[in-house]
C-alpha cells in the first residue's frame, strides 16, 4: 500500500512539474530548433530537477537541441569533486568540469562581515559565459525557481528602489548568448520533493547560507509567514508579475514615450 502510494505520488510529482517547465517553455520559446545549451549545475537539488527536465524535453524529439552539463569547481575546502562526474556518466549525459579558484578570491576580497554570494555570482557568471563562447552555446541555463524570481523581485523592491526580477529569458547585451530559466514556474518545496524522490547527489554550499542577517534569508522568511497566513499568495504575487501596467506606474521614459505616442497619432 505504502509502495503504491509512493509511485502514485511520485508520478503526479513528476507530472506537474513537467507540465511547469513546458508551460514556460510553450509561452517563452526558451529552447529552439538547433540550440546548443550549456546547463548551469551546482549539485544542488535545483540545478539536478532542471537538468532532468532538460533531459525530458530533449527526449520528447519535439526540438533538436544539445545539453551540455557545466560544473564549476571553486575549490572550495571539502568539495566532493568525484559525485558530479560519477552520476554525469552514471546518465550518459555529456559534460565539462571547470576548474577556477574562486573560494580564494572572495575570501581575499571580502571581509567576513560581507556577503559572499554577489561576487561569487559574479565569478562564476564570467567563467560560464566564457565557456559558453568557447564552445559555441549560445544558451546557458540556470535553475531558479518561483522562490527565487519573487525573492528577487523584494529584494529590489525593498533594498534596490526597482521593479526588477528574473525573467524566464534574458539576452546578453552583446545579442549572442540567451539566460534561460525553466523552473521559474516551479515551486521550491516541490522540487526539493522532487530530487529527493529521485535521489540526487545533492552537494551543499557551505558559503551563503551559513552567513547571518542576509537579506534574501529575511525576505524568504516574509514569503514563507505570508504564505502561512494566506494561502496561495506566492502563486498570486506570480501572476502579478505577468499582469504588468507600465503605464500605471511611474518610469518617466515609459510615460514620456506613451505621451510621444499619442500626440503623433493625434
Amino acid at each position: 500500500m505504502e509502495i503504491a502510494l509512493l509511485e502514485k505520488t511520485h508520478l503526479k510529482l513528476v507530472r506537474g512539474l513537467r507540465k511547469m517547465v513546458w508551460k514556460v517553455q510553450d509561452e517563452f520559446d526558451l529552447i529552439e530548433n538547433g540550440d546548443k545549451i550549456l546547463v548551469c549545475l551546482s549539485g544542488g537539488k535545483d540545478s539536478y530537477t532542471m537538468l532532468d527536465m532538460l533531459v525530458n524535453i530533449q527526449n520528447a524529439k519535439a526540438l533538436d537541441f544539445e545539453l551540455i552539463a557545466v560544473n564549476l569547481d571553486q575549490k572550495q575546502p571539502g568539495f566532493p569533486a568525484e559525485v558530479l562526474p560519477q552520476f554525469l556518466e552514471q546518465y550518459g549525459i555529456a559534460y565539462k568540469i571547470l576548474e577556477k579558484n574562486t573560494y580564494k578570491i572572495v575570501n581575499e576580497k571580502l571581509d567576513k562581515n560581507q556577503t559572499m554570494c554577489s561576487l561569487c555570482s559574479r565569478l562564476r557568471r564570467g567563467t560560464l559565459y566564457e565557456y559558453a563562447r568557447e564552445i559555441g552555446a549560445n544558451k546557458i541555463a540556470l535553475g531558479h525557481h518561483r522562490e527565487d524570481v519573487l525573492e528577487t523581485f523584494f529584494l529590489n523592491l525593498f533594498f534596490g528602489g526597482k521593479l526588477e526580477t528574473m525573467p524566464p529569458k534574458l539576452v546578453n547585451d552583446e545579442g549572442q548568448i540567451a539566460v534561460i530559466r525553466p523552473l521559474v514556474y516551479c515551486p521550491e518545496d516541490l522540487i526539493r520533493h522532487y530530487a529527493t524522490l529521485r535521489q540526487f547527489p545533492i552537494i551543499p554550499c557551505n558559503l551563503c547560507g551559513s552567513q547571518p542577517k542576509m537579506q534574501r534569508q529575511m525576505i524568504k522568511t516574509m514569503l514563507n509567514q505570508w504564505e502561512k497566513e494566506y494561502p496561495d499568495r506566492k502563486e498570486i504575487i506570480m501572476t502579478a508579475l505577468k499582469n504588468i501596467h507600465p503605464t500605471h506606474l511611474y518610469d518617466k521614459d515609459i510615460l514620456k514615450s506613451m505621451n510621444h505616442m499619442i500626440d503623433h497619432i493625434a
